[in-house]
């Protein structure tokens, strides 16, 4: 078990565990997917421009800050390391109705897609390397979440 806490004022790495949640030792993910529904709650009164630009930056950010967090911690995509997920929920609810069932249902499909890594998720989790690998395995998780939100909302609201 790596002993974390000493890395977190190096802003990067403090970003890569979700300002600190993905040090918790039950589901880091699902405490970084956590973080980001109040993040959504901010970004969600900007045009949906402004939402993809900032969601734009915050995932080529992620793709660094990601990879320099696994070099300097030696480990290949540690549970930690939950921007991916914060990121992933960001996705998952672009242009998504407005609404706390929507955030709820959001997050559970995001959680869901996450975990159980349908393909070709597991395959990128598997075999996509450092940074890129970290994220774009939980964006494609979030894009079978956004694809599932916007159809639960087609056909049945």
């Amino acid at each position: 078990m790596i002993s974390c806490v000493k890395y977190l004022p190096i802003p990067f790495i403090f970003l890569a565990f979700g300002f600190g949640s993905g040090l918790s030792p039950f589901a880091p993910g699902t405490c970084g997917t956590l973080v980001a529904v109040p993040l959504y709650y901010l970004l969600q009164s900007f045009s949906l421009l402004n939402y993809s630009l900032i969601l734009i930056a915050a995932i080529l950010l992620g793709i660094w800050i990601c990879d320099f967090t696994e070099r300097d911690l030696g480990v290949h995509d540690y549970s930690g390391i939950v921007w991916d997920e914060i990121c992933g929920f960001g996705l998952t609810m672009w242009a998504a109705p407005s609404g706390v069932g929507w955030v709820v249902c959001g997050f559970f499909l995001f959680r869901f897609f996450d975990i159980v890594k349908p393909w070709p998720i597991a395959w990128m989790d598997r075999h996509l390397p450092r940074g890129f690998g970290v994220m774009v395995d939980d964006l494609m998780a979030a894009v079978y979440a956004w694809i599932a939100l916007h159809l639960l909302g087609h056909f049945f609201f």
